[in-house]
């Protein structure tokens, strides 16, 4: 559970989500993190707080101007003083090095935001499985078969073997 101060951070999803999509972020993470399921008080109070303020559009367009700012803000600093507030470049990359890693659309929602159906083929299948189901996923069904499809075996299974619980004739 993130603990940073931006709602958008912890409810997991991107500055750009449609409200829809938070409401169902939101309703996700309470169920996961509600009190009476296993979570803590006060990682309910961090979702609260972050639906307080993404929930009402009003509330959201005032968080949305202050980010803004603050983003200007530090910018401007940036460029006064000549300091690079970026993280150093890595020679290693973290994602998959598969020829289909970066392949297919990229994900702007959800946990997965900024990962391609590729790679997601290759590190969550199931999650592909669950997104083909689901209302959003639906425009990208084709490619998601098709992907699961290309990483699936393509050798036969073995026959199985009847159960000893199986009944029988």
């Amino acid at each position: 559970m993130p603990t940073a101060d931006d709602p958008y951070r912890i409810l997991q999803v991107i500055p750009e989500a449609e409200p829809e999509v938070i409401r169902a972020a939101y309703r996700a993470l309470a169920r996961k993190y509600h009190p009476d399921l296993g979570g803590t008080r006060a990682q309910m109070a961090l979702l609260n707080a972050a639906w307080e303020t993404l929930g009402h559009p009003q509330e959201r367009a005032r968080h949305d101007r202050y980010r803004r700012t603050a983003a200007a803000a530090q910018t401007t600093q940036a460029e006064r003083y000549g300091v690079d507030q970026r993280p150093p470049a890595t020679t290693q990359s973290p994602r998959p090095t598969s020829p289909r890693a970066r392949s297919g659309t990229i994900l702007d929602f959800g946990r997965y935001a900024g990962s391609s159906l590729g790679e997601l083929a290759i590190r969550d299948p199931d999650y592909l499985e669950w997104l083909a189901r689901t209302s959003i996923g639906r425009r990208l069904q084709r490619e998601i078969e098709a992907l699961l499809a290309a990483s699936r075996p393509t050798a036969p299974r073995p026959e199985r073997t009847r159960s000893r619980f199986a009944r029988g004739r």
